[in-house]
């Protein structure tokens, strides 16, 4: 299928699910204090951009250099994310869920890698270059408005907690523990079948 600016930033915002990243993104945000919030969200989503345009660029190359295939990445994305995921559902109260110790910022993990710059987002870019790479352009500019749309998700994550308040949102958390569960068994899956099905 072939894209255009349109269609492929649709897909990107789509894979990265800004909407659906805030229950990780509030607990996360929280513990920043108020005055670097919109800094650190700057910083983690131009760390995101500079990660998925290096992969755009380089990917299929270091995956080639490296011997590894896209079943490799899917299997190994879809184990990460079962790991969040189910201390995402089991964690308690003031437990950091996401490796962040209590009173520090996130840098790089885990909002800019993996949760922007995650398997599915660097599988989908990669796949973008290498069908249409004439239209790397239009692919450049198409993730560079889907990182702004994430990165304005990110500076109102706590107002978006004033609104819904703390109740919505653990319970919003635990949901989506469940959900990347099963998103992440569909992942691990499917790399299997293809691995096995497909041959080496």
């Amino acid at each position: 299928m072939d894209h255009n600016f349109l269609s492929a930033l649709i897909l990107l915002l789509l894979v990265l699910d800004p909407l659906g990243s805030l229950p990780i993104c509030i607990p996360i945000m929280r513990e920043v204090p108020k005055e670097r919030r919109a800094r650190v969200a700057v910083r983690e989503v131009g760390l995101a951009f500079l990660v998925l345009l290096g992969f755009m660029y380089t990917g299929e190359g270091f995956l080639r250099v490296m011997h590894l295939s896209e079943r490799s990445l899917e299997v190994a994305g879809g184990v990460i994310l079962l790991m969040v995921a189910i201390r995402m559902i089991f964690s308690g109260h003031g437990e950091s869920v996401y490796g962040v110790p209590a009173g520090r910022e996130p840098l790089i993990f885990p909002l800019a890698v993996p949760l922007l710059a995650g398997p599915s987002a660097m599988a989908t870019v990669l796949l973008l270059a290498s069908r249409q790479p004439e239209k790397m352009g239009q692919w450049v500019a198409a993730l560079a408005v889907a990182m702004g749309c994430c990165g304005i998700t990110l500076m109102l994550a706590e107002r978006i907690r004033q609104w819904v308040g703390d109740s919505v949102v653990s319970a919003l958390e635990k949901l989506m523990g469940l959900v990347l569960t099963a998103i992440a068994v569909e992942m691990i899956l499917a790399g299997l079948k293809r691995y096995f099905v497909g041959g080496l």
